[in-house]
């Protein structure tokens, strides 16, 4: 069965529609349900990629987000990235949320890492190895969410060992901020973990079981995250994940958030910051946002006080209108 459809409306952010979509086919077959379609008005329609992600209706009652996966990317500002650097992430950010103005909080990587999963710069440390005088007092957005009694795992591409405060090949500790806090060293070796790949690997595997933790990071390689590799790689492992990430339990049920942001810009401060999540539809912020915001929406879904400077931080869940 199919059926084509013209409709005209409104974006979310309020603004007219200047198109409309247009030729949206329905089919109905014995393995689900295919959307196509074409989008006029609105620039050049990227459906292909659109289509990768799992558009699996939501219950009527849109159900309550209790999960959320930050993956980080690197060294890049939005110019650099927006709209055709990085084509797949973009397609995202129209298709369900980004916030325009979103900034880092310094230089270098490492003090915006502390910033977002630690809830301040500290002493704005230059990159350096987990060991004193580059270590800071807990908790974490991963140590508040377990002692909540909720879960935390960090997923690290290319890590050799659990919890490893070391460089090793394409892993760099300076983006893996859970072994910056001694106090939670216990839980860091337990579950700040190498994440496997698309095929294989904890983080398949806790997709898959549908038992990806209350707060989630995933940290990409050198070559992955747009350090060391292209933007065109970064993409591309983003255009490997996500449709796994999109394709379980977690998501097709409405409780997970994925968010994708750039640590620091290069050319300005304002870095990229794109939401997935199954009830943000086309969602544009305009407001000026940092890294201290996304701490703040971490512990709002864990359901604890924000965490040092976010408490001062804007709440992004009116805005994305999230359902807690």
């Amino acid at each position: 069965m199919s059926r084509a459809i013209t409709e005209c409306g409104t974006l979310d952010d309020g603004h007219t529609a200047r198109g409309c979509v247009r030729n949206l086919t329905l089919v109905i077959t014995s393995v689900g349900l295919i959307l196509s379609y074409v989008v006029v008005g609105f620039g050049s329609a990227q459906p292909a990629a659109a289509s990768t992600v799992s558009t699996t209706p939501l219950p009527q009652q849109v159900p309550s987000l209790t999960k959320i996966l930050v993956i980080m990317e690197e060294n890049h500002s939005t110019g650099q990235v927006f709209p055709s650097h990085m084509p797949y992430l973009w397609s995202l950010a129209q298709q369900f949320g980004r916030v325009t103005s979103w900034s880092d909080i310094g230089h270098p990587s490492l003090p915006n890492y502390l910033a977002i999963f630690g809830g301040s710069a500290f002493n704005n440390p230059q990159d350096c190895f987990p060991v004193p005088g580059c270590t800071y007092s807990g908790p974490s957005v991963f140590g508040q969410a377990v002692a909540h009694g909720a879960s935390a795992r960090a997923y690290e591409e290319s890590m050799p060992k659990s919890c490893d405060h070391s460089d090793s090949g394409n892993y760099d500790v300076n983006h893996n901020p859970w072994t910056y806090f001694p106090v939670e060293s216990r839980l860091c070796k337990v579950d700040d973990i190498p994440a496997g790949t698309v095929r294989a690997g904890a983080l398949l595997t806790d997709v898959r079981r549908g038992s990806l933790p209350t707060v989630g990071l995933i940290s990409p390689n050198l070559m992955h995250d747009g350090h060391d590799g292209s933007l065109a790689q970064a993409d591309a492992w983003l255009h490997s994940w996500v449709p796994v990430l999109t394709s379980g339990a977690d998501w097709r049920a409405g409780r997970l958030a994925i968010v994708v942001v750039f640590d620091e810009g290069e050319t300005t401060e304002q870095v990229p910051f794109v939401i997935l999540e199954p009830s943000v539809s086309h969602r544009v912020i305009r407001q000026p946002l940092n890294h201290f915001a996304l701490t703040r929406l971490i512990d709002e879904i864990v359901g604890v006080p924000p965490l040092r400077e976010a408490a001062r931080a804007p709440d992004l869940v009116p805005m994305l209108g999230l359902h807690l």
